[in-house]
């Protein structure tokens, strides 16, 4: 039980962490940009549009939706290319944030 409540205090503290907070801004923000794009060129609705930003960023990529103009297809291999950078920081960001903080008693960092 101790461990899962060390876990709880570490994903607390990494969302007041400065740079977790940056990151996660420039994550949403490309997931925003992008349903904005597939809903104006690809005429998805909000919920798709959104549903396969979140998809296609994470790497996940079910398939159930892909791009049909020639537009959305070169928007979304770049939106890849950049997007999965920006991803992976956001993820490896946060979970450094938490390994670091959950072992910490005090909340400053150190181990």
């Amino acid at each position: 039980m101790g461990a899962l409540k060390s876990i709880f205090r570490g994903i607390n503290l990494a969302f007041r962490d400065g740079r977790v907070k940056a990151i996660l801004v420039v994550t949403f923000g490309m997931i925003l940009w992008a349903s904005v794009f597939y809903r104006l060129v690809e005429g998805w609705s909000w919920l798709d549009s959104i549903y396969f930003s979140v998809v296609t960023i994470s790497t996940v990529g079910f398939g159930d939706f892909s791009p049909e103009t020639a537009a959305g297809k070169i928007f979304t291999m770049f939106y890849i290319l950049i997007g999965l950078g920006i991803f992976v920081a956001a993820a490896t960001t946060i979970a450094n944030t938490i390994l670091t903080q959950s072992g910490d008693s005090d909340g400053n960092g150190d181990v």
